[in-house]
């Protein structure tokens, strides 16, 4: 066995195709791009995520102490 053999065999090995997928992707969605509906589905989201008002935790003697339904951007999606 030469050294031209194992030259063919690692170009052999090296020279792959790439899959398909690469280089090809699409996006999807667009952010900017929304329905209307998507939009007011986002809104009340952004609305319903915020702490309970201070008057609440004094009308409860402080039994509610904090939004448990609060969602993080990051660590919580939301699904659309």
């Amino acid at each position: 066995m030469t050294n031209s053999y194992f030259a063919e065999e690692t170009y052999k090995l090296l020279s792959f195709s790439p899959p398909l997928w690469c280089g090809q992707l699409t996006v999807v969605s667009v952010s900017s791009h929304k329905t209307f509906r998507v939009k007011q589905f986002r809104a009340k989201e952004q609305k319903q995520n915020h702490p309970i008002p201070q008057w609440i935790q004094m009308k409860t003697g402080n039994k509610i102490r904090y939004n448990s339904k609060r969602r993080h951007w990051r660590r919580t999606k939301l699904r659309l």
